[in-house]
């Protein structure tokens, strides 16, 4: 088992707690993991960027090279198409439709949906509309990550558990949000992986 995953998106909108649960649930499996630092501005607003590297025998490098990588998982897709280079030819992105436009050249969401819709394995949901159906906007992470969750080679329910103890120490009511937010992600991202096949 090996899966190479490039996680982008803009600072404040909970990359590294994606990374965190992906982690906790490939170790509980007995996985080798490697996570390159975050690379760009975390702060609020930034464009922020880590590799994450699982496999079921040694890694030597935190680095993914061009070409190679297994699924780009972007909260944004301006910052989705920024790393298409590293894909795969079978690799698949996973972002939210929903722009966050942080720069005065953004450019237009027709375009950047076109960019995306040419690309062969694409999950394009609207995180943002399934985290407030769930009655909690910050759980839009959450939402990607189950979207994004049958492909990364980690059991759905393994990465459920890890959401359970990530955020256990924020109480019953967050831990209960947050599955919920995985699981209505995993429904949508399994139908649009059916209209992609």
């Amino acid at each position: 088992m090996k899966s190479d995953i490039i996680l982008s998106g803009v600072g404040g909108q909970g990359i590294l707690s994606i990374a965190t649960i992906i982690g906790e649930a490939a170790l509980n499996e007995g996985l080798f993991i490697k996570q390159a630092e975050v690379h760009g501005m975390s702060q609020r607003g930034g464009d922020v960027q880590s590799n994450l590297r699982i496999s079921s025998s040694a890694i030597y490098s935190d680095l993914i090279a061009k070409g190679r990588v297994d699924a780009i998982i972007s909260l944004e897709p301006m910052e989705a198409l920024r790393y298409k280079t590293y894909l795969s030819p079978t690799g698949w992105i996973v972002s939210n439709s929903t722009p966050f436009v942080n720069i005065p050249n953004y450019p237009e969401k027709e375009k950047l949906y076109a960019e995306l819709s040419a690309l062969p394995h694409v999950i394009l949901i609207d995180v943002d509309a399934i985290a407030k159906e769930v009655g909690s906007p910050r759980t839009t992470n959450m939402v990607l990550l189950g979207a994004a969750s049958p492909i990364l080679g980690i059991g759905t329910d393994k990465l459920e558990n890890a959401i359970g103890r990530v955020f256990a120490r924020k109480g019953e009511e967050t831990v209960q949000s947050n599955q919920k937010a995985f699981r209505m992600g995993l429904e949508a991202g399994q139908q649009q992986m059916k209209k992609a096949k």
